[in-house]
């Protein structure tokens, strides 16, 4: 027997029998479905946290206070005592450093902003006038913090888009003053529509001088220090120098927890590639499920089909055509099947991009080929046992109904 005439042959079977060939392709097609769309998701998410980290700017250093030991799964202020806050003296020392092109000390608090008779809650950041440099900061007016010592406590504030549109409406906001707490500061500029970004929404946040949001929350201390190393192969000699220059200021005790950009993308990118793997590992269960389905299908199929076997078996078919026949049949199904799955896979990713499109969401190559190559493989797999049974009918019995 020819392979068109194989081709020809399972064809007609399909079309014979079409609410039996719908319900496989259906259930194929779903489980294709469900890996593309899971899959990208999590590539979504992963691609998602990389740009945001990638926002940050190029070549930077965190310094964090507390270390991660002695404060448990996360150093700082945020879980466990710290054992030494970090200064604004601290920050500057890491000028010294001929690995370090410009540093960023910060201070984080929230306050309630009052301009005239309106007034909104907006997280409040305090820092320098590098600050922008580093996190790749845009203005739509005006201009940033100004250089000055930071120190000084300047009554100017850059606020976001957001911000300036609630409070202000549709009058102009430069060179306007507004209220934080119990103090006064001008605006001296507006961000540019930038978004969410690590937890800080550029759009809704104020900008203040470092010294006046020491002065705003009462402290000290900073939340975290922000270093742009030199240039790439600098990165690792930045922290290293960080490390030290903290080391003895802080009367040799390592306190801080020093990481790098490219160390937190690597960590953040292989814990999220291997979710990414197991969600879509979870969804091809749903393949394992069709294949059941071919599988039981093939053998009701057998049985309805004892006389065409047991007619073909006369004719001279050998068991082996016989099972290449079914094995043909599984093929064509688990291909329509298939590509069907990855079209509505695809247009569920694209639905997805449509409603949230800040999230790239895509599907990885690897699952646009493994979904159909298991769906396929299953398909096959599922339908030895049917194919079996049909070559070992006697011709005479099949054809006798017995």
């Amino acid at each position: 027997m020819r392979a068109t005439d194989l081709l020809d042959f399972a064809w007609q079977v399909l079309r014979g029998n079409r609410g039996r060939t719908l319900l496989i392709l259906l259930a194929l097609a779903i489980g294709v479905a469900a890996v593309v769309a899971v899959t990208s998701l999590g590539e979504g998410a992963r691609l998602y946290v990389l740009n945001q980290f990638g926002s940050l700017g190029s070549h930077l250093v965190i310094v964090l206070p507390g270390r991660s030991e002695t404060a448990g799964a996360m150093p700082g202020v945020l879980v466990g005592k710290t054992p030494r806050d970090l200064t604004l003296d601290d920050a500057l020392a890491l000028k010294s450093s001929h690995a370090v092109r410009r540093i960023a000390p910060l201070v984080v608090g929230a306050g309630d902003v009052h301009v005239g008779s309106r007034v909104r809650e907006t997280p409040v950041l305090g820092s320098v006038a590098d600050l922008m440099a580093i996190r790749n900061m845009e203005l739509a007016q005006g201009a940033f913090l100004p250089e000055a010592d930071p120190r000084r406590m300047l009554p100017v504030c850059v606020i976001g888009s957001k911000v300036a549109f609630e409070l202000f409406a549709n009058q102009p906001a430069l060179g306007e003053w507004l209220r934080i707490g119990d103090r006064r500061f001008r605006v001296v500029g507006i961000m540019a529509h930038q978004g969410e970004s690590l937890g800080f929404n550029t759009d809704e946040i104020v900008i203040v001088p470092l010294a006046a949001a020491q002065a705003l929350f009462n402290t000290e201390a900073l939340f975290r220090v922000l270093v742009e190393a030199k240039s790439r192969e600098q990165i690792e000699t930045a922290k290293r120098d960080v490390e030290e220059i903290l080391r003895a200021r802080h009367e040799g005790e390592r306190d801080v927890t020093v990481i790098t950009q490219d160390a937190v993308l690597a960590t953040f990118d292989r814990i999220l590639g291997a979710l990414t793997l197991a969600v879509g590992g979870i969804a091809a269960i749903s393949l394992a499920v069709a294949g059941i389905l071919v599988m039981n299908v093939m053998l009701i199929a057998v049985t309805q089909r004892r006389r065409e076997i047991g007619l073909l078996k006369a004719l001279g078919a050998t068991g082996r055509q016989i099972r290449l026949m079914f094995f043909t049949e599984a093929t064509m199904l688990a291909l329509a099947g298939s590509a069907l799955g990855l079209a509505a896979g695809q247009a569920t990713t694209h639905l997805a991009l449509q409603l949230y499109p800040d999230i790239p969401f895509q599907a990885p190559w690897w699952a646009l080929i493994a979904a159909p190559a298991v769906a396929a493989a299953a398909s096959i797999l599922f339908t030895v046992a049917p194919a079996r049974r049909a070559a070992q009918l006697d011709p005479v019995q099949a054809l006798s109904r017995r």
